[in-house]
């Protein structure tokens, strides 16, 4: 595949600053391939809305703070198109025809709509736009014409229904949207949370954030769950399974240096104070150029409007020319016909 010519589509959900996991998940392939491809990175508001609808004060807010922790981690807007959810109409319109080829058994089986249902414990009484939140993410994905979406392995049942409604969208109505493919982060990429839950979320109170200052991280490492079945520093320990090594794989940039502490730690030579004690440093030293670029941006806010602002145009054009093509394709009138028809004419 030639990259140059590749479009990704990439984004979150705005419900919260963002953390280390979505670092290691996500944001450092976003800075790696932001000069080999062309991206975006969506901003999914409406999404987030569907667990949110009765908070969206929190929503709001946490738009700009994953715009700013997006530039933050080093994403260049002049490389990559920022694009907020809302600010594209014709996102929702896909949606519309979409819903038609998926049925709702289909939907109730995703397995990560229904791992999420269960978190939430929504049970039958699940609200409908968050049912149907993996359609309204193939639209984004093909109104972008996205050849690769990068995603964890929780995520891939949600391109897969991408990948069924083309399919089936191009079946009836003619070759129209992109095949767009998963694209899977490096092994290992994902933490577990600071509790030693295996998935890492605001909401779980397991996550170390981006913004977190010095003292937060270092609190936050001190309370970290290690190995349950030592008691004292010189017992043996477990590094399997343990998040403070998982923490320091990722990011201690001497893995040399992590090799000896996990060779110390499993002959009790080290204790976990000590072990969390470093894990701190590294994190507070990973962090700290970060929280620089965060700072600087926070203090530039008609800058974050602008980047926002026009990349949600940009990218309105790019959809609205997938929505014209797939309004053709299902024999309804473009969106320029629609734009000049009298309301007779339509009748």
């Amino acid at each position: 595949m030639d990259l140059a010519k590749t479009v990704i589509l990439t984004g979150d959900r705005p419900t919260g600053p963002l953390h280390l996991g979505h670092y290691t998940g996500a944001l450092a392939n976003r800075v790696r391939l932001q000069s080999q491809c062309r991206t975006y990175v969506l901003i999914a508001d409406l999404q987030a809305l569907t667990d949110n609808s009765d908070r969206p004060e929190i929503v709001s807010q946490a738009v700009w703070e994953v715009l700013l922790d997006n530039l933050a981690v080093g994403l260049d807007p002049e490389q990559v198109t920022f694009v907020l959810q809302s600010g594209v109409p014709e996102l929702a319109e896909l949606t519309q025809l979409y819903l038609n080829l998926v049925t709702l058994a289909k939907l109730q089986r995703n397995p990560t709509v229904k791992e999420e249902m269960r978190e939430k414990g929504y049970g039958a009484n699940v609200p409908a736009g968050f049912l149907c939140y993996p359609v309204s993410q193939a639209a984004d994905i093909t109104g972008f014409k996205a050849d690769l979406v990068p995603v964890g392995e929780d995520q891939l049942p949600v391109v897969e229904q991408t990948r069924e409604i083309v399919r089936r969208f191009n079946s009836i109505y003619g070759e129209t949207l992109v095949m767009s493919e998963a694209m899977m982060p490096a092994v290992g990429a994902r933490l577990p949370g600071t509790d030693g839950r295996a998935k890492m979320g605001a909401s779980l109170a397991n996550a170390i954030n981006l913004s977190d200052p010095p003292g937060v991280v270092r609190e936050k490492v001190m309370s970290m769950y290690t190995d349950p079945t030592r008691k004292r520093a010189t017992d043996p320990g477990h590094v399997e399974g343990n998040p403070v090594f998982a923490y320091l794989d990722a990011f201690d940039p001497d893995q040399d240096r992590v090799s000896d502490l996990k060779a110390a730690y499993r002959a009790g030579r080290v204790g976990d104070v000590a072990v969390k004690e470093h894990l701190a440093e590294v994190l507070v030293d990973f962090l700290e150029p970060i929280r620089e670029r965060r700072t600087w941006r926070e203090r530039r806010r008609d800058e974050l409007r602008d980047i926002l602002f026009s990349g949600t145009a940009q990218g309105r054009q790019v959809v609205a020319r997938t929505l014209e093509k797939a309004l053709a394709a299902v024999g309804l009138p473009a969106v320029a016909d629609k734009q000049a028809a009298s309301i007779s004419e339509v009748v």
